[in-house]
């Protein structure tokens, strides 16, 4: 208790009375203030909020760990006893909404969702706001035990799908490179003919309904018969008119896009399924903790047995000599006595098919066919060819094995949304520091 001679005392020095007041006016809010609860975390800091119920069979779960993350913000909360919790963010922007399944009760998981994506940290789901402040995100809770794969295990079968899908692009990226020796050219319509090697198997074997053992033959048929008339129709007379490399990639360009949306015309612009068996993708385990579906061991094996086709007729067939030899000089190779024309209209047959094979089998690894799909390949293909080194198809092989690793690897460190964002910093880095690609050599410019 201050009496009136220690108050006068503290009148006459300021620094001390304002110390007391100072702390008076805390004691007296720590007095005002009532806690926080504990479902709610800045609530009272943000305008934007984010809420929900933690519910199983109408009972609500106390305790049960939310996380939100976004934009460099992160937050956690635990359900009350009602099971609300409430998180304040301060951009309106997408969140990572994740309820950690380690604090549910026992025999209580996430139930499966299109929506959701498992991982050690739990279930998670992404999450924006509408046109108020506040979003409601609620998860649907189900019976069962959640089999969290070990990470060592997350990586070998990423690396043996990434070895898939890198042995479906080097078929595309090897017709392409092919295509490039032979003529100088950077065909942007190459991802076209992928999507027509997927889309003339639909018309055959869903529009038609004739066997899909059928279809996919009759399709590289046609795929060959459009790559012979592409050279007869197109490029052969550019070429003889003289055009610059430039103006014949800005032709292939048109003829792209021309493609896509013709594509679009006939078969609109939503996803379609080639006819498979279910028993053919169901996961088989083959030895260890390596498993497969019966339609990734015929993929992979198809792709195998055909680049090797490739490389032994690049190496030991006359064809394949003089393509070689047009790859390194066409004029001396047409001096030669080599029909440098023919070759390259054979050139184009294969690299169209090959082209085409790899669609169908991209149509089944996805799943699905769609209108652009050769489009969202050609990024990869390019990065594969430039990392390889432009012309050369054993280069094309190595480039796409990699950049196959590279794009099914990334979602186990970063989001699979911009898993092929890595193809285009291959691209980058390997035009800043080996131009020439991995098996390409140094030219000498000017």
């Amino acid at each position: 208790m201050v009496t009136a001679q220690g108050f006068w005392a503290l009148m006459k020095r300021p620094a001390l009375l304002l110390f007391a007041m100072l702390i008076a006016s805390l004691a007296l809010a720590s007095l005002a203030v009532s806690p926080a609860h504990a479902d709610e975390t800045n609530t009272d800091k943000y305008d934007y909020i984010f809420s929900g119920n933690v519910k199983y069979n109408d009972k609500p779960l106390a305790g049960v760990q939310i996380l939100v993350d976004g934009g460099g913000y992160s937050a956690e909360v635990l359900t009350d006893d009602k099971g609300h919790w409430e998180v304040g963010v301060p951009k309106k922007e997408k969140y990572d909404v994740t309820l950690v399944e380690s604090t549910l009760p026992k025999g209580v998981i996430v139930a499966p969702d299109e929506r959701i994506t498992i991982s050690d940290k739990g279930a998670t789901v992404e999450a924006e706001f509408g046109l108020t402040k506040e979003k409601s995100v609620n998860f649907f809770l189900g019976e069962g035990v959640r089999k969290v794969t070990p990470f060592y295990e997350r990586v070998i079968g990423s690396a043996i799908n990434g070895l898939n899908f890198g042995l479906m692009l080097a078929l595309a990226s090897i017709g392409l490179s092919l295509i490039y020796g032979t003529t100088g050219i950077s065909i942007f319509s190459h991802a076209e003919m992928v999507t027509l090697g997927a889309v003339t198997t639909l018309f055959f074997s869903v529009f038609l309904g004739w066997p899909i053992w059928l279809g996919i033959p009759l399709a590289l048929i046609f795929s060959a018969v459009v790559g012979y008339g592409q050279d007869v129709l197109l490029w052969k007379p550019l070429r003889k008119r003289g055009l610059s490399v430039v103006q014949m990639m800005i032709v292939s360009i048109g003829f792209s896009l021309a493609l896509r949306y013709l594509f679009q015309f006939f078969i609109g612009g939503g996803t379609t399924l080639l006819p498979t068996d279910p028993s053919t993708t169901k996961k088989l385990n083959i030895f260890g903790i390596i498993d497969l579906s019966l339609v990734d061991m015929v993929s992979m094996a198809i792709s195998i047995v055909v680049l090797i086709a490739v490389a032994y007729w690049l190496l030991y067939t006359k064809n394949g000599k003089a393509t070689r030899a047009i790859n390194d000089n066409a004029s001396l190779s047409a001096a030669s006595g080599i029909d440098v024309d023919r070759v390259i209209r054979l050139i184009w047959i294969l690299g169209t098919v090959l082209a085409g094979l790899s669609g169908i089998l991209w149509a089944y690894f996805r799943p699905g066919i769609k209108w652009d799909m050769g489009w969202q390949l050609l990024l990869l293909i390019f990065a594969a060819v430039v990392l390889g080194g432009l012309g050369t198809a054993f280069g094309a092989l190595i480039g796409s094995i990699i950049i196959g690793l590279l794009v099914e690897l990334t979602p186990l460190w970063l989001s699979a949304d911009i898993k092929y964002v890595g193809a285009l910093l291959v691209l980058i880095l390997v035009l800043l520091f080996r131009p020439q690609g991995l098996l390409g050599k140094k030219e000498r410019v000017g």
